[in-house]
């Protein structure tokens, strides 16, 4: 189990950061970042579930859990939001998402790396 969740975690930080540069560089919001940013999120939240039956608990109030807990809203938000923007072809927030976009990805690299440097230490 636990190399599964070890697994989809950083695939969920593969994809995710994937979605985020490219968009970045390109410098407008694409339905394939869209897609990548779903792809990593639904590994995230596969990972952080088998994690949860590890520890026995799907949420721990910890600075990890509580960071962890809003990565993941943050991931879904973000991922909606890239949705609604591309559905509504508004152009100055697909030129301007990105911004929005490295604010996330950001705040997910908190539990992220939590959680690297709390499993390597136990």
């Amino acid at each position: 189990m636990l190399a599964i969740a070890i697994s989809f975690i950083f695939l969920a930080c593969i994809l995710y950061s994937l979605g985020v540069w490219a968009e970045k560089i390109q410098g407008r919001l694409k339905l394939w970042h869209a897609i990548v940013f779903w792809a990593g999120l639904s590994a995230d939240t596969i990972g952080t579930g088998a994690m949860g039956m590890l520890s026995g608990s799907l949420f721990q109030l910890t600075f990890h859990g509580i960071t962890g807990l809003l990565a993941i809203i943050l991931m879904l938000f973000h991922a909606v939001w890239a949705s609604i923007v591309l559905y509504r072809k508004n152009e100055s927030m697909i030129l301007s998402f990105h911004k929005f976009s490295f604010i996330v990805w950001i705040i997910w690299l908190i539990p992220m790396l939590s959680g690297m440097i709390l499993g390597a230490t136990v």
